[in-house]
């Protein structure tokens, strides 16, 4: 089995994405999983992990109403909740008790100030999502923000966390660069509950299709060095890998780059560390007529 914990849809009908403008064509319009459907079956992608792309509640909706078109494969939902209210985090935690496919909660706090998370609000409700053993995904555009983690787990030990994309190594970058950019990670990974998601893995300025397969490779086994295979999990980041070179390159150099690794090793990388992190439930046997 394999379970992308990273993937995306939208719907400018339906939820407001003010970053999704001409300058991402033709990303621009509605994607929805029935548009990756061909790529996933290529793929081998048994089920997947739908992530939050804008906060507001309008893009939950939509990741809803995708899980209910496709109970078989969606697996999970990354939602968002308003963190700095935290009265509104507690009501949608209560509202979402027992519902199996609320399985984390993202803000896009590379869009907020530095250090936006430590403010006392939202805090709090890092506290809530601690004690409703709630995961949060941690999205940045840089390394620099790696340095915010330790701050908070020592506020919130109990706190399980994922950093996406690797927080942004600096393919393409400087061997300085690639040494901060461990460094942070380092420090981060030093908490047992701090995982990652070898997604997003492409160069983070200029042409994103200015990369191959062993141009990741060093950041894949830094990553792998610094947490662990089994904190690691596999995320396609679609529809944005598009901009990449496709789905199907980017998946076919994560494979090519774990070929060395024992059976036990790709399982968790590809499947089991997801399903163990989010909790994932059984998947749903298939419909038949």
């Amino acid at each position: 089995m394999i379970v992308d914990a990273h993937l995306h849809v939208w719907d400018p009908s339906r939820a407001s994405y003010p970053w999704l403008t001409a300058a991402l064509h033709p990303l621009d319009r509605t994607l929805l999983l029935d548009d990756v459907s061909a790529e996933l079956e290529r793929a081998g992608v048994d089920r997947v992990v739908l992530v939050q792309a804008v906060d507001n509640a309008g893009d939950t909706a939509v990741m809803r109403a995708e899980a209910e078109r496709h109970p078989e494969r969606v697996a999970g939902i990354v939602a968002w909740l308003p963190l700095d209210d935290p009265d509104a985090v507690a009501r949608g935690l209560e509202d979402a008790g027992g519902d199996p496919l609320f399985v984390g909660v993202r803000n896009l706090i590379h869009d907020r100030e530095p250090g936006w998370l430590s403010q006392a609000r939202q805090s709090e409700s890092l506290g809530l999502l601690a004690r409703a053993g709630v995961p949060l995904d941690f999205v940045t555009a840089s390394a620099d923000a790696l340095a915010e983690i330790p701050e908070i787990l020592d506020r919130h030990p109990d706190l399980r966390l994922v950093i996406d994309h690797l927080g942004k190594p600096p393919i393409g970058g400087s061997d300085a660069d690639r040494t901060a950019w461990r460094q942070s990670l380092r420090v981060a990974a030093a908490h047992p509950l701090v995982h990652a998601k070898v997604s997003g893995l492409y160069p983070p300025v200029g042409d994103p299709r200015a990369w191959v397969a062993d141009d990741l490779r060093p950041f894949l086994d830094d990553a792998a060095a610094e947490f662990g295979v089994d904190r690691l999990m596999y995320g396609s980041d679609w529809p944005i890998v598009e901009r990449a070179g496709g789905h199907g390159l980017v998946h076919a150099a994560l494979v090519e780059l774990t070929r060395g690794w024992s059976v036990a090793e790709r399982d968790a990388l590809f499947a089991a560390t997801a399903t163990t992190f989010y909790r994932l439930q059984p998947p749903i046997p298939e419909r038949t007529a």
